[in-house]
């Protein structure tokens, strides 16, 4: 019989460890959290050093009562949560909730999952960091003052629903701040000046007009660029320096989590979050067949480029095996860590870099393969030779304009034989210059090309530029950026197109507001130096009840005056030049669940309403839409429709609302309204059902019909069945081609799937 208990975050991981630790050891899974502040209130005393008042989530009183079962029939307690600062703060929760059963409670750390090393760190347990906690409480306790005092504002000032988070905020703002630097961008005009030119030896080149009497200038007129092309058509041509050198170009350090999230975004196209739940998956443990379950890759969340020097062995082992001992460096690569890395984990890499990505293969599905391959890469290639190039730079006169071309050669490739950043094969090489080039050589002119140009704005933030950036000013945690970048696109504050982050007009107003109210907080630089300041109390260098006492301070500043203020800069915002039709008053922009829509400036006297790119009451509507189709009549009132665009995209509408509302697809089929379910929705206290909804990108989804107040929403068809893992009551119906009719569990930090029975129908199969 197990005589010690050993707690995990995932069952994924309980199952892989099961198979190391032996019989004595009885393995459980926390599925995540257990204990937070109450949703229903503030859940701080103010009052009293600003303690927190912790509950045992709803959904997890099962699993809590599940773990104090087995805690009671131990002797020993093991605390194996993730290897941060969240699972420090984890670990010391469940603590909490298990330390009246008088029971040596250990905490164990493992940063790779293989028998090795959970082995190793089993044998070397410790007390909980009791600094990290209070880092983590400090955190939490100031997300939730925050957010907690500033969204009753925004739902008073523009709707209920919305949220303010300290790094969200600040996130929101940097993607409007960039929209505002597009909108006032005055493009000016440019041209570039490409001349082909021949010198004694084969092969032509081309050569780009660079300076003009010495110094840097390229035409900003087309009459410039033609003077340009009349002197070198008059020429002559003559070759004023030739400068060669030898270039190298260095491996980049293996991943660390921000620049994992960059490049799978980049390189895979994968979002922020789904790069997680891979990256976390394949930590947690893999079924290598004959070589059993282990984790592939090191702890996923990190800011440190630093690899285990038995590690940096097997790569270099690999090396020499793959591509022999000419790759590899005398000594072993070395990589600083930026000044603000905790380093409290190695960098991201394959626990065996013996395990090659082919081998690999079999065991994993596509996107988890693709992945391990970015990872194996960047980790063998970090341990690779530089790349050697012969480097040319040529400058041609001709008059008072220079003309310039730089060469580049690639003589030995090194670790470009294994990691190329463009994936073309083509790295860091430029055209092939002729041999025997000397200054004082004239050349022939073969021809000129004149382009015209305009300067560009800056580019909207992509997921990976936006988490770049958020990690070079010190924004928040790697651990964190799923997390922004999911709340402000669920929020609607902004919108994705083509890859790039738009910000709505409820994100601008919202922003414009935050920014007027608590301009110090929404503040990039506040909000980094509170990152420093965290660190600084997981260091044990201040206590959190000092930094919680110092922000709340200044926040109470804030708050004076902030409905009023914020109110009246909200009336400034969305007021309109547009009259009602119905009192004279002007129409303002209002936001709804459905979008932006005109309301009565007069609003509760008069109650006039319209969809903000509706006809006037008074407008004739168009007998056809824009594309000569014939408007349908309205299925309620057999009135004129007209065409209307919502948050899902463009449909029929009819001509007399607001007093109808009758609406139909473009295809003519009646929009259809939230259909119900059957089945409770599986939030404690909660009193809806779950109800399918379509998103804004047409995929079916299911909700609680008392959306906004309850946000709980999946995305299979629900079963009123127990997750036989961890106990909730709801799981999803998923019918594919690959894995047939599974039963999954829509709890993230679960995620267990069975063979659904073929009691258990879906919609669509009677």
């Amino acid at each position: 019989m197990a005589s010690k208990l050993l707690i995990v975050e995932s069952p994924a991981k309980a199952r892989t460890i099961g198979n190391y630790v032996g019989k004595d050891f009885d393995v459980k899974a926390s599925v995540g959290h257990v204990r937070d502040l109450p949703k229903s209130r503030l859940g701080v005393d103010e009052e009293h050093g600003f303690e927190p008042e912790y509950e045992v989530l709803p959904e997890k009183k099962k699993v809590v009562a599940e773990l104090r079962k087995a805690a009671k029939k131990a002797d020993e307690i093991y605390l194996a949560t993730d290897p941060d600062r969240e699972g420090e703060a984890i670990s010391w929760h469940i603590a909490e909730l298990l330390k009246d059963l008088d029971r040596p409670i250990r905490r164990v750390e493992f940063h790779q999952i293989t028998r090795r090393a959970v082995q190793d760190a089993m044998a070397e347990p410790r007390d909980l960091d009791l600094a990290r906690v209070d880092a983590q409480q400090a955190r939490r306790v100031v997300d939730r003052l925050m957010g907690y005092k500033i969204s009753p504002l925004l739902w008073r000032s523009v709707r209920r629903g919305l949220s303010a988070g300290r790094v969200q905020s600040v996130a929101l703002k940097m993607i409007c701040d960039r929209e505002d630097e597009i909108e006032a961008f005055v493009p000016e005009e440019y041209w570039l000046v490409d001349a082909t030119v021949r010198a004694p030896q084969p092969p032509p080149f081309v050569v780009r007009l660079a300076k003009r009497e010495g110094k840097k200038w390229r035409p900003s007129t087309d009459e410039e660029a033609q003077a340009v092309k009349a002197a070198l058509d008059a020429g002559p041509l003559r070759i004023d320096s030739v400068k060669r050198r030898k270039g190298r170009q260095r491996p980049k350090a293996p991943f660390i989590t921000s620049t994992l999230q960059q490049e799978a975004s980049r390189r895979l196209g994968l979002p922020v979050r789904r790069t997680m739940q891979i990256a976390q998956h394949l930590y947690e443990g893999v079924e290598l067949g004959s070589r059993g379950a282990q984790g592939l890759i090191t702890y996923m969340r990190t800011d440190s480029v630093r690899s285990a020097p038995e590690a940096v062995d097997a790569a270099r082992a690999v090396i020499a095996d793959r591509f022999g001992g000419e790759a590899l460096p005398g000594k072993p690569n070395f990589f600083k860590n930026r000044n603000t890395a905790q380093d409290a984990h190695e960098a991201i890499r394959p626990v065996d870099p013996a395990l090659t990505p082919e081998q690999a293969a079999a065991h994993l599905k596509r996107d988890e393969l693709r992945l391990y391959r970015l990872i194996w890469e960047r980790f063998v290639a970090s341990q690779m030779k530089p790349a050697v190039f012969d480097v040319t730079k040529v400058e041609v006169a001709c008059g008072p304009y220079t003309l310039a071309v730089e060469g580049k050669v690639l003589l030995d490739p090194g670790f470009l034989r294994l990691w190329q950043e463009n994936g073309d094969g083509k790295e860091g090489e430029q055209q092939k210059l002729p041999e025997g080039l000397e200054a004082g050589q004239t050349v022939a002119l073969e021809g000129v090309r004149l382009e015209q140009k305009f300067t560009q704005p800056p580019p909207r933030y992509t997921e990976a530029t936006l988490v770049k950036a958020l990690e070079e000013q010190g924004i928040g945690r790697p651990s964190t950026y799923a997390a922004i970048i999911s709340t402000i696109s669920g929020r609607d504050y902004v919108i994705r197109e083509k890859k790039t982050f738009r910000p709505t007009e409820l994100g601008r107003l919202v922003n414009r507001l935050l920014v007027a109210t608590f301009s110090d907080l929404i503040d990039e630089g506040y909000t980094a130096r509170l990152e420093e300041e965290l660190d600084g109390v997981a260091r044990g260098a201040e206590s959190w009840h000092d930094l919680v006492q110092r922000f709340a301070e200044s926040f109470a500043k804030d708050l004076e005056g902030a409905v009023e203020s914020m109110r009246e800069l909200r009336r400034q915002l969305v007021m309109t030049e547009e009259i009602c039709p119905e009192c004279g008053k002007p129409l303002v922009k209002r936001f709804g669940s459905n979008g932006v829509f005109l309301g009565c400036s007069g609003y509760p006297e008069c109650r006039y309403t319209r969809n903000l790119d509706a006809p006037d009451a008074g407008d004739e509507p168009a007998a056809e839409d824009a594309e000569g189709v014939e408007a349908p009549s309205c299925p309620t009132c057999g009135a004129p429709m007209v065409q209307r665009r919502s948050r899902r995209g463009p449909f029929w509408g009819c001509s007399k609302y607001p007093e109808c509302k009758g609406t139909r697809s473009l295809d003519g089929k009646t929009r259809q309204e939230p259909k119900g379910t059957g089945v409770s929705c599986p939030v404690e206290g909660c009193d809806g059902e779950l109800t399918a909804r379509r998103s804004r990108y047409g995929k079916i989804f299911y909700s609680c019909s008392r959306y906004p107040k309850c946000r709980f929403a999946m995305n299979d068809w629900p079963v009123p069945a127990a997750c036989s893992q961890c106990g909730f009551p709801v799981v999803g119906l998923r019918v594919t081609k690959r894995f047939g009719r599974q039963l999954i569990c829509p709890v993230k930090e679960c995620g267990h799937r069975i063979p659904a029975p073929d009691s258990v129908t879906g919609p669509d199969e009677g």
